[in-house]
């Protein structure tokens, strides 16, 4: 067996350095942080970083309102696919806080740590989409590399950061062959093949340099894809829903054979509330789930609940340039903590469906060009924000 489960072999070499055994290495033997790892973790104030994003403001409600002893910041600099509506359940509650600011700006970090007295950030902040990576690779590379050394090097002067949680993508392994049982797991090796995944492995370097030279508390994250209320519909769920709503026609990029794992992002932020208190410092956590689904089923999904005849609205597009045909992780490791996914396909899809049938957009992501998010390749240009 190698060290994912997969067969026998050797240790799988892992771009992300970490391939030492659990609980040792730098960053989780360092004697200024050992009173964290030995019991649940319990910060007082977290900034989330883009946290008017789609994954991250969920995160950020659950926190304000599972904890109300926690102060719990925002930080975002509210581009195109964020919106603070995302916020609305925690925006009027005592301990919620929003600064718009941005990553990319040291001073403005440094500041917000220092008003709110941060000793825990969750790192959402980035440019997510691939397909705006293929077109726009400089501003991904600015923002996933340049603004996450900026915010860990605002961490790093600020000095009084206990955690620091990097989130990251499963895309960061690159593809795997269909007819594969093997998944990747946490020390599996790095080889992204898109521009997005590329800057997300090189934001995660940076994450581990700051570990391994300055003590930096960390811990990496790699999640499959997310759905769910909120997200911006430049994505392949909410796009389809929107769509299949018009009773217009349903984009797929190339056959539509690549297979793609879909978590609701209700289990999503269940599973960052556990790496968060229960997480160990040092150590990556994929989330994820192995059931799979053909990017044409997905579409097939959306068209049963639009009442749609997919062999009519189901239109087949020019590929993206490079389209990896399939992710497989083993979330074991976080399941060792305690998570489990809840919210099985049909369920999370027929929610999501229902959102977006009952929410105004326009008001929801005011002055944001929703008919360019549902063009089969739609292109913009950002500073980045938004993890999801």
């Amino acid at each position: 067996m190698d060290e994912c489960g997969n067969g026998d072999g050797g240790e799988v070499p892992s771009l992300s350095g970490r391939g030492e055994k659990e609980g040792t290495g730098p960053a989780s033997s360092s004697s200024s942080h050992k009173d964290d790892d030995e019991g649940d973790f319990s910060p007082t104030s977290v900034l989330i970083t883009g946290g008017a994003g789609f994954i991250a403001s969920h995160v950020a409600t659950l926190l304000v309102e599972r904890y109300p002893k926690y102060k719990v910041v925002v930080l975002d600099n509210l581009e195109y696919c964020g919106s603070l509506q995302n916020l609305s359940r925690a925006k009027d509650k005592k301990n919620f806080f929003f600064v718009e600011g941005d990553i990319l700006s040291c001073d403005q970090v440094r500041d917000a740590l220092e008003r709110h007295g941060v000793d825990t950030v969750l790192h959402f902040a980035a440019q997510t989409h691939v397909d705006n990576s293929f077109g726009n690779s400089l501003e991904f590379t600015m923002t996933n590399v340049y603004g996450t050394h900026s915010l860990l090097e605002a961490c790093r002067v600020y000095g009084k950061i206990r955690r620091f949680v990097n989130v990251s993508t499963d895309e960061v392994y690159g593809e795997q062959s269909f007819g594969s049982g093997q998944s990747s797991c946490e020390k599996s090796v790095l080889e992204p093949t898109n521009p997005y995944s590329a800057a997300k492995a090189g934001a995660e370097m940076m994450v581990t340099a700051y570990s391994k030279s300055y003590g930096l508390p960390c811990i990496t994250t790699r999640g499959n894809n997310v759905y769910g209320p909120g997200q911006f519909p430049e994505k392949l769920v909410p796009k389809l829903i929107l769509l299949a709503r018009r009773g217009a026609k349903l984009p797929i990029h190339g056959s539509g054979e690549s297979r793609r794992s879909f978590l609701h992002v209700d289990d999503v932020k269940e599973a960052y509330d556990l790496i968060l208190h229960k997480g160990v410092v040092g150590e990556v956590y994929n989330i994820g789930t192995q059931r799979e689904r053909r990017v044409l089923d997905v579409a097939g999904d959306v068209c049963a609940l639009g009442g749609l005849d997919p062999a009519v609205h189901v239109e087949h597009v020019a590929d993206r340039r490079y389209n990896d045909r399939r992710y497989f992780i083993s979330d074991a490791k976080v399941r060792g903590l305690g998570w489990s996914p809840r919210v099985d396909w049909p369920e999370g899809l027929r929610r999501t469906y229902e959102w977006y049938a009952e929410t105004d957009l326009s008001k929801f992501w005011r002055n944001r060009d929703i008919e360019e998010a549902l063009k089969p390749h739609p292109t913009f240009r950002r500073r980045g924000s938004h993890q999801g």
